[in-house]
């Protein structure tokens, strides 16, 4: 076994991903305990310390699968993800770049990229993204159609929530996630428009209930062709599994009566018997 078979074996177990994930939930632990003045007088150098030495394992880490990958180590958009967030870590966080300082706290989604079931649900995710660009179109086209409405209607008397259409755009928006859209807005707007309910209704049935729930359709089918699409490459793996040992038995199998063909064919050709006795 060479050192690059070793290596990979190495990178590639159960127990190293288990390492990496420890270290994962410790940095993230650390990273929380920096953001207090208290902790950090206390406990900062030694807080600072373990940050470093997980970031140099992590830089270690990523070394290793780029020597034993090569080329090949591109091809998985999880190591290349892996590579931006650790090389986030790695930029001088001083002067106008001090705000990367708080960017060291994406090495914690590197946990993601080592937790299998958290891989599959951000594929999922990933592929909903076309057909949830669909129905962001259909909901832009709605507030847009709604924003203009509700400015010409109700700018008159409530310029501080439909004076623009970029206002309404935001108030419709505040109302779609019902947040004080009962007494803060509508019934307000009701005392001087009683019949504005007959707008608000239907806006709120339209995006909250029908166009929001389209988005979690399409993220559960989007999961469930995902879920299904690993569960069918494991049992392709399996049935290649099986059909290599099935093969190798009836190759020992074969094996096995050739020789005792072999023995049989030994033991009736056997020396003559002496007929001068």
């Amino acid at each position: 076994m060479t050192d690059v078979t070793r290596l990979q074996t190495l990178i590639e177990s159960r127990r190293f991903e288990l390492f990496i994930t420890i270290l994962i939930i410790v940095n993230a632990i650390t990273l929380g305990l920096e953001t207090s003045q208290a902790i950090m007088s206390r406990f900062g150098a030694i807080l600072i310390f373990i940050d470093r030495v997980v970031l140099a394992v992590f830089v270690a880490e990523l070394a290793a699968r780029a020597f034993v990958y090569r080329g090949r180590f591109f091809n998985d958009p999880w190591r290349i993800f892996d590579l931006i967030v650790v090389g986030i870590a790695l930029m001088p966080a001083t002067g106008n770049l001090s705000v990367l300082r708080a960017l060291r706290i994406l090495r914690v989604l590197r946990i993601v990229s080592v937790v299998p079931s958290l891989r599959r649900v951000v594929g999922g995710l990933v592929a909903a993204l076309p057909g949830m660009g669909s129905i962001v179109l259909l909901l832009g086209l709605v507030f847009y159609v709604s924003s203009v409405m509700a400015t010409k209607l109700f700018a008159a008397s409530f310029p501080e929530w439909f004076g623009t259409i970029g206002e309404s755009a935001y108030t419709l928006f505040q109302i779609m996630t019902l947040e004080s859209w009962s007494m803060g807005i509508v019934r307000p707007v009701m005392e001087v428009y009683p019949w504005s309910w007959l707008f608000f209704i239907p806006f709120i049935v339209t995006t909250s209930f029908a166009v929001l729930n389209l988005f979690i359709g399409i993220i559960v089918s989007a999961m469930q062709e995902e879920h299904e699409s690993t569960a069918s490459e494991e049992r392709s793996q399996m049935k290649d599994e099986q059909d290599m040992i099935l093969h190798e038995v009836r190759a020992l199998r074969a094996e096995i009566q050739a020789l005792r063909t072999s023995e049989n064919a030994s033991t009736a050709s056997g020396p003559a018997p002496d007929s001068s006795t």
